[in-house]
């Protein structure tokens, strides 16, 4: 009998984490038909001269998709439409995800935020840091929430002119075999500066998913597949796309400086000016480095149910985090001190960090404090982030509004995040503020 009642939770179980999210009528959620029309016309100007060769958005109101479309094809040399269920690499949109997976881990007691994450990750616990020219041992030991704040001093090693980005080069961490051999590169790497100093876009991230591999006892892919994916049944969304699915799987682009239009890069993503190499970053067969920073594949329909779910940590009565954990990451985590100071990154109107004021940083997401000094239409509070191929996400949540926009355009359009913030803010009829 125990053993039947247990199937029976089980079924239960799953049925509920198959269901779709519904489909609402926008005008009872406060939004209008006929102005998110305005969404679709927005990407259609991007779509048919060419200058994005195609791109899938939706947005969700009150846990309702009141808006879904697709624009233009599935390339610039494929003629054939872009379709809902086309897989995209979403780059640093995997690092949200990697963020829940490691505040499931801090819920359970396994870390503290103030953890240096050394005590983890015994291989950092004697670095280096550049000062002056020199290269000392650092004062301070980074903690868990730099980490996830990206304040620890590490860094993508995209400035040629810098000797530490120069050294992230030489090191050629992407082409490691697996998460410890990308670590004991890290190990040798100076760091930009003390942790806790600036903010500065960095590979934190893939650090942070080695910290959940060795917490939890499972390869960092096992874990996001039945601690995340499983339960909010992101059907297709992996580091390593399956054979019977490559045909789903979208060419990536860049941008033809000349005349403004997307070109199809080589499948390897080799091609693209200032990129000849990028080893794991376009491995998606035969993948071993589990990058948590931007290694994962996924579609509209998945992220979407990310993103609902990200809103107070729980879709379709299936919860991954507690809403006060979720509150808690989406709250700004930098100090005045060091708020504008240092480093690049994602942002939905490809504003610098430095740029504007009004963006902040929790764990994992940007995060917009004030709108009129940001910029940005919108809601103070809402947070967000974006991958390197254009995608981007935005949840709001004072007028309970999610928004997924998928494209393959490496950097994207740089008008394109802000004309869909404007699109679909023009809609609401009913603003909750």
């Amino acid at each position: 009998m125990k053993l039947f009642i247990s199937v029976l939770v089980l079924m239960l179980s799953l049925s509920l984490n198959a269901k779709e999210i519904p489909t609402g009528n926008p005008e009872r959620e406060g939004m209008s038909s006929e102005r998110l029309q305005h969404v679709a016309a927005m990407n259609d100007r991007y779509t048919e001269p060419g200058k994005i060769a195609g791109t899938l958005t939706a947005i969700v109101r009150n846990g309702k998709i009141v808006h879904q479309s697709a624009s233009g094809k599935k390339g610039a040399d494929d003629e054939r439409g872009i379709e809902m269920d086309d897989l995209f690499r979403i780059y640093s949109m995997s690092k949200p995800i990697t963020a829940a997976a490691a505040m499931q881990l801090y819920e359970q007691g396994k870390f503290h935020l103030t953890d240096p994450v050394s005590k983890f990750i015994p291989e950092l616990k004697n670095l280096t840091v550049r000062k002056n020219g020199r290269v000392v041992p650092v004062q301070n030991q980074m903690t868990m929430q730099q980490l996830l704040s990206h304040t620890t001093g590490l860094s993508y090693g995209f400035d040629a002119n810098d000797p530490v980005d120069q050294a992230y080069q030489k090191a050629d961490l992407w082409s490691s075999k697996d998460l410890d051999d990308f670590i004991a590169k890290v190990a040798e790497l100076p760091l930009l500066f003390e942790p806790g100093e600036r903010w500065h876009y960095s590979i934190a991230v893939d650090v942070t998913g080695l910290v959940v591999q060795r917490l939890s006892g499972q390869s960092f892919d096992a874990y996001l597949q039945e601690h995340i994916f499983d339960p909010l049944d992101m059907k297709d969304t992996f580091f390593q796309v399956p054979q019977d699915k490559m045909d789903r799987f979208l060419p990536n682009h860049f941008l033809n400086p000349q005349d403004g239009k997307a070109v199809a890069l080589d499948p390897t993503g080799i091609g693209m000016p200032g990129f000849e190499s990028c080893g794991a970053m376009c491995n998606y067969e035969e993948v071993t480095l589990y990058s948590g920073g931007g290694g994962l594949v996924s579609t509209l329909r998945d992220y979407v149910r990310f993103a609902e779910a990200m809103r107070d940590g729980e879709l379709n009565g299936v919860r991954i985090l507690s809403p006060k954990t979720v509150a808690y990451m989406r709250a700004n985590h930098l100090p005045a001190s060091i708020a504008a100071a240092g480093g690049s990154g994602e942002q939905p109107n490809l504003n610098d960090i430095t740029s504007l004021g009004g963006f902040g940083f929790g764990l994992g997401f940007g995060v917009v404090t004030d709108t009129t000094a940001s910029g940005t239409i919108g809601s103070a509070g809402q947070y967000y982030w974006g991958g390197a191929a254009g995608t981007v996400f935005w949840i709001d949540p004072v007028e309970n509004i999610v928004v997924v926009s998928m494209m393959q355009l490496m950097g994207g359009w740089p008008s394109y995040r802000p004309d869909l913030r404007v699109a679909t803010y023009q809609s609401l009829l009913e603003s909750y503020e």
